[in-house]
């Protein structure tokens, strides 16, 4: 070899120069490796509010392996983050991935922000959702007497926080619960997707979401509430997987959104007979546009059948349901008290229905047997108008309740296209009052057409709402995350 002709002295200084050369590659190496896993991400969207601080949850020590459980990386992130809420807020950042974690609550002045190619993973271990009680305006759970899992994301006594991104992914994994739910093991109510109680000033927008367990966005007992952009898609023969669903909630906006799921697109909700009586808290002021559905056994827009505690002022304009049960459906009954008035639809194009219009005053759903059955609900001010439908296989199933009719409502300007095989008789009306003009085929004569004159006599309020005045900003961000 060659060392053999080399003396002692060489031999030592070939040595410790191999080490050193050895030693600058491994650490050169080391930090080539370091540079190539830290990640400089830029993005920008609007929102009510910009945050003055960014944090990644790979900061928490997040894995987004799909298999990794994050559930304490979300729940200390953010913690730590709260620190900023008086002092610009604090966005957390979820970089492309697939983060596995069970529920977390969100803060004040807060951002949830999902990358295009982000995937929150809802986790499929009971123990990771914990259980609250029941909502007061509702007495119970909607699938079982006790309580419920917390939301996937949740908050409660919230003001500012805003779940948003570049149509990232918030996926329930819905169908481990959908199974439990059919089997009858579950002792408590499935999860929601996304909810928040008792806020003020909520943004949802730019996320997808999927196969949520049972409803996907539930704001509730809150206000200044934006729903935008949000996809939602669930498989159409899903238990109870409601789109968004305000309850008991003044000043909402939604729009813009895409829904397919296994029951109304949008449910306007307000507590539950005699608990949601008790709460007294309307639904109110809410604006729906430019909305587009899928859903063969629901409607588009439901109201009720939890109504309890009122539903008023309610505007949806420029509706597109396809292959969906009924284009706007009311649903009440003897001891659900409340009302539901003041209602405003138009610019509704609808493809291959069952029904058009849908009112039911027998639903038959209670919380329990202690409802008052002289608890009648009070229906009036219903306008629809600007309506064009085809291939509809029954124009219209008004049903109201004996000595407690549905009063004053007004459809004009609407042409129904029949199906093939459509029913013979297109309208069927029991114990409603009201108008038409305009309509096609003609309706029931307990709404007797006023002739072309009064075609444009259903109301549709010119005044904009207060939620319709707010103010998005631009926030830009750069955030470095591993």
């Amino acid at each position: 070899m060659e060392l053999l002709g080399m003396s002692p002295m060489r031999i030592q200084v070939t040595r410790i120069v191999t080490v050193l050369v050895l030693v600058a590659l491994i650490l050169g190496l080391r930090g080539a490796e370091a540079r190539k896993v830290r990640i400089l991400d830029s993005f920008e969207y609007t929102a009510i509010s910009c945050r003055g601080h960014t944090a990644s949850i790979t900061d928490f020590g997040g894995v987004g392996d799909g298999k990794t459980s994050n559930t304490k990386a979300f729940k200390d992130a953010v913690n730590h983050l709260s620190q900023y809420a008086a002092d610009g807020g604090a966005q957390l950042y979820v970089p492309a991935g697939q983060w596995l974690t069970g529920s977390f609550s969100l803060t004040s002045h807060f951002t949830l922000y999902l990358h295009k190619d982000a995937v929150l993973l809802a986790s499929q271990d009971m123990k990771e959702w914990p259980v609250l009680k029941p909502l007061p305006s509702y007495g119970r759970g909607r699938d079982a007497p006790g309580g419920r899992f917390t939301s996937f994301i949740f908050g409660t006594n919230l003001t500012d926080v805003i779940v948003t991104g570049a149509n990232g992914t918030i996926d329930g994994q819905g169908a481990f619960w959908w199974q439990n739910f059919h089997n009858g093991k579950l002792k408590y109510t499935r999860p929601y997707l996304i909810e928040f109680m008792f806020s003020d000033k909520i943004q949802i927008s730019n996320v997808t979401l999927l196969n949520s367990p049972s409803w996907n966005v539930h704001p509730v007992y809150s206000s200044n509430i934006l729903v935008q952009g949000i996809t939602i898609i669930a498989p159409v023969t899903s238990p109870n997987t409601d789109g968004i669903n305000p309850d008991s909630c003044t000043n909402v906006r939604i729009e813009d959104n895409y829904i397919v799921s296994g029951d109304d697109c949008i449910a306007v909700k307000s507590g539950w007979d005699e608990y949601g009586i008790s709460f007294g808290m309307p639904t109110k002021q809410l604006v729906i546009r430019r909305l587009t559905c899928i859903s063969p056994y629901s409607a588009a827009i439901a109201l009720g059948s939890e109504m309890s505690g009122g539903i008023q002022d309610v505007r949806a304009e420029d509706i597109t349901a396809v292959h969906t049960e009924s284009g706007v459906r009311i649903k009440t009954a003897r001891g659900r008290g409340g009302f539901v008035k003041d209602i405003y639809v138009k610019g509704m194009t609808l493809h291959t229905m069952k029904w058009v219009f849908w009112m039911t005053g027998n639903y038959k759903a209670h919380a329990d047997s202690h409802y008052d059955p002289n608890a009648l609900p009070v229906i009036q001010a219903i306008n629809y108008r600007d309506i064009v439908a085809d291939n509809v296989s029954m124009a219209a199933r008004l049903e109201g309740i004996e000595g407690d009719p549905f009063t004053q409502i007004c459809i004009s300007n609407v042409t129904i296209g029949m199906a093939a095989k459509a029913k013979k008789v297109p309208w069927t009306c029991t114990d409603v009052e009201g108008i038409t003009s305009g309509v096609s085929p003609r309706p029931c004569d307990l709404l007797p057409d006023q002739g072309p004159e009064k075609i444009t006599a259903c109301d549709f309020p010119a005044e904009p709402l207060s939620i319709d005045r707010a103010v998005l900003k631009r926030c830009t961000y750069r955030v470095n995350h591993m």
